[in-house]
Formats: C-alpha cells, sequence, structure tokens
C-alpha cells in the first residue's frame, strides 16, 4: 500500500476480452463477495458456458442491462480493488468506435493503459502481423493523451495453444506500432483472461515467458508525477467573499491545485493581467475558510486562497508562482495547434463557431486549418482539407477570440488540455491537446 494507488485503462477492439480481464482480476484478488457471485451466476445474460468458468466474468462490470443484453461495454464503469502491495482504480471502457469518446474520458484520468489484442482476429499473413483498426485508434489515443505506462495483453493465447511462435509476431507488430505512433516502449504479455493465466499469477502455460504476470507487472511500476509537474497552476473557479467589520473582511479564491505546490509568504502572479501579490492565507476546504488555514497545499487540493493584495483576479485566472523560472513557462495565448480526437457525428467545420473549454475559462474559438489526419490503418499522416470526421485524431490550427493561459500538454497536462463544444448545440465536439500556443 506503500507504492500508492494506480488508476489504470482497459482498451482495445470490440470483444477483445476487456470486461472478462478485469473480471479476473477482481475474482482472482478475491475482491467480489459471495453474494455477487451468486447473483451473476443467475443472470440470464450469462455470456459463457458453466463448464467454462465458474461465473461470466464480464458481468462484474457490464452493469448497464443494455450492456448485459447486447454483450458488449457501453460507458466506462469503474471498479477498485486492492493487493497487499497496493491499492487499483481500474477503467473498463468501451470497445466499439460509437464510444470511442468514452474511451477518451476514461483515459485522460487514468496514470496506465492496459490494451487487450485478440490474438485470434490478428492477421498473421502479414508483415508485420495486421492488428485491427480500432486498437491503433486507442493506441494513437493514449499516446496523444500522455500515458507514461502501456502494457498490450495478448488475450485468447488459449485458443491458439499458446503458441510462443504467434505470440512473438504478434508482439513484434506491437513493437512496430508503438514506435510508429510514438508511444513509450510497452511490455508485452501473453495472457487468457477467461481462464486466468498470466493474469494475477504466472501460467505454466507459457514456460517460455519469462516476463511478470498483468497484476504483478502494474503493482511493480513507479507512479509518481514527471518532473515538468513542479510548476503551481491554480486556476481561479470562483472568488468568495465574505463580510464583516474592516479587519474581518475576507477575499478568497477557489480553485484545485493541478500541479505544484502553494504555501502562505509565497510571491504569486495572476495570469493573464500579470499582477503580482503575496499569499496571506490557505485554507484547504470546499468554500468558508477554516480557523487558522494550513501552511502548505499541494496538487489535487481543493484550496481558498487569500491575497494580501486586493487585486483583480476572477473565474478563468490562472495563479503561477512569481519567482519561478520554468523551461516551458505558461503562455498566454491566442493562437493554438492541438492534436485533437474529433467525437461529434457531426464533421469539423471551418465556417462554424465553437466554444473552448480550458480549466475553467471558456472562450470562443475558429478552426483556421486543418495541417494533418491520422490514418489509422497506415498509422501515417495525410493532409485532407477540412475533413475531420468521427473519431479522426488530427492537428488543427485554433484562433481565439480572447487570450488563454496555456501550457503544453506534455508539460502540464491539466492546463495543457482543453475541449471544443459546438455553440448552436452545446455537443462536445472534440478533446484537444496543446502543442504549440502564441
Amino acid at each position: 500500500m506503500e507504492q500508492g494507488v494506480v488508476r489504470f485503462i482497459t482498451a482495445g477492439s470490440v470483444d477483445d476480452g476487456k470486461s472478462t480481464l478485469i473480471g479476473r482480476l477482481l475474482y482472482d484478488t478475491k475482491t467480489i463477495l459471495a453474494d455477487q457471485l451468486q447473483a451473476l451466476s443467475r443472470t440470464r445474460h450469462a455470456r459463457v458456458k458453466a463448464e467454462d468458468a465458474e461465473v461470466d466474468l464480464a458481468l462484474l462490470t457490464d452493469g448497464l442491462e443494455a450492456e448485459r443484453e447486447q454483450g458488449i461495454t457501453i460507458d466506462v464503469a469503474y471498479r477498485y480493488f486492492t493487493t497487499p502491495r497496493r491499492k487499483f482504480i481500474v477503467a473498463d471502457a468501451p470497445g466499439h468506435e460509437q464510444y470511442t469518446r468514452n474511451l477518451v474520458t476514461g483515459a485522460s484520468q487514468s496514470d496506465v493503459a492496459v490494451i487487450l489484442v485478440d490474438a485470434t482476429r490478428v492477421d498473421r499473413e502479414l508483415q508485420p502481423a495486421g492488428l485491427l483498426a480500432q486498437t491503433k485508434r486507442h493506441a494513437a489515443i493514449v499516446r496523444l493523451l500522455g500515458l507514461r505506462h502501456v502494457v498490450f495483453a495478448v488475450n485468447k493465447m488459449d485458443l491458439l495453444g499458446f503458441d510462443e511462435a504467434v505470440f512473438e509476431q504478434i508482439r513484434a507488430s506491437l513493437v512496430d506500432m508503438s514506435s510508429r505512433i510514438g508511444l513509450p516502449a510497452a511490455q508485452c504479455i501473453p495472457v487468457s483472461a477467461l481462464r486466468g493465466d498470466n493474469v494475477v499469477e504466472k501460467s505454466a502455460q507459457t514456460p517460455w515467458y519469462a516476463g511478470p504476470s498483468l497484476l504483478q507487472w502494474l503493482e511493480g511500476l513507479h507512479i509518481g508525477a514527471a518532473p515538468a509537474l513542479s510548476a503551481l497552476r491554480l486556476p481561479v473557479q470562483y472568488v468568495a467573499r465574505q463580510d464583516g467589520s474592516a479587519a474581518q473582511d475576507f477575499r478568497g479564491y477557489l480553485g484545485r491545485i493541478e500541479s505544484g505546490s502553494l504555501r502562505v509568504g509565497q510571491q504569486v502572479t495572476v495570469l493573464p493581467s500579470g499582477l503580482r501579490s503575496t499569499v496571506a492565507e490557505l485554507h484547504v476546504s470546499n468554500g468558508v475558510p477554516s480557523e487558522g488555514g494550513v501552511q502548505v497545499a499541494t496538487a489535487g487540493q481543493p484550496v481558498v486562497v487569500s491575497l494580501v493584495d486586493d487585486i483583480d483576479v476572477s473565474r478563468g485566472d490562472l495563479i503561477v508562482a512569481s519567482e519561478e523560472h520554468d523551461a516551458q513557462p505558461a503562455v498566454v495565448a491566442r493562437t493554438l495547434s492541438a492534436d485533437i480526437c474529433w467525437l461529434d457525428s457531426e464533421p469539423l467545420s471551418l465556417s462554424r463557431k465553437y466554444l473552448l473549454q480550458h480549466t475553467t475559462n471558456t472562450v470562443f474559438a475558429k478552426v483556421k486549418g486543418v495541417r494533418q489526419v491520422l490514418d489509422v490503418q497506415t498509422l501515417s499522416h495525410g493532409e485532407r482539407a477540412a475533413e475531420v470526421v468521427t473519431n479522426d485524431i488530427g492537428l488543427i490550427d485554433l484562433i481565439l477570440q480572447k487570450p488563454i493561459v496555456a501550457d503544453l500538454f506534455d508539460a502540464t497536462p491539466a492546463t495543457g488540455a482543453f475541449v471544443l463544444i459546438d455553440e448552436a448545440t452545446k455537443h462536445t465536439v472534440a478533446a484537444g491537446m496543446i502543442r504549440q500556443a502564441a
């Protein structure tokens, strides 16, 4: 437990076995209560025969009636389990292309991606072996979202007799794909989610595999903040005022510290105005300041900050440390270049006006142009004029109505990400990661 919490998401194509894998993790770590197992064993939507497994493990995460009825995952399901070594929060994401937006949501809150590959559906006649398009799309999204830990679980190896040659051919294809899209070096593990081989414990069926089981790999991960996340970033969400006598008047700025730390007496700068002041009081609370407050607050904590000077600070402003000299400081920008995953059924239009939601700030934005779109079949980028359709991954240029204070996504994800909202329909149409800001 001293190693902290790991948040991971399962990704991959339809029927790769993501829900079954999570069910197997829960089952073999004895996280499931007996009455839950009894209820699942009686469900009319079970998709495995009694002789194949004690229970349909996929039903442990597919909680919606429509999911159980259709045998697919629709929404992201979160489950929790604990081992003697650490605590886990796992998100089961849908594999259907129609629900790609749900994957983006779950992956944005995760530290690790477990990408499943159905070994029986890989085209081994090709060199390198042909992976499914959705597997490539999910891997590309994981790369865009900056997840620094990725593992490929090559599933259903039991249906192929745990053939080492087959696994090595698929592993070579996964390594090739990873290098082409810029994923970090990924671990590849041969598994059978249904049988439990190499999921929690090492399997006797794969004596040729010398690596860890999936759970052993997850338990051994070091999950820590990247060095670039040490810079203070505090988006202001709300301004609170408590009136009283002149000596008791209080004006506080509420928000969550996205990165870095803040302390009483620290000099800070409010962007985009550039006004400076010093932290007078600091409270970790949800509103009304508590007696005495705290001296230091760190990333992830909701805070109320009171400044020595009565300066103009409002929702959407960003509080940073005045004395910091980052290699990549926050930029006050009106033009952005960003990678996006397009989520709407209507294609991107250069003539439409969009709302850009960035931290606690919302501004009008127009797409100036589309630089390139990723072809998930070939993993190459091609220029396709202004055509960006559902689930496309593209690089676009944006012009904003007024400046925002932005970081590059690779440096500070919380202040380098945004969503685009259609002004007319109010649909969330895209998730974006800032690559350039000026």
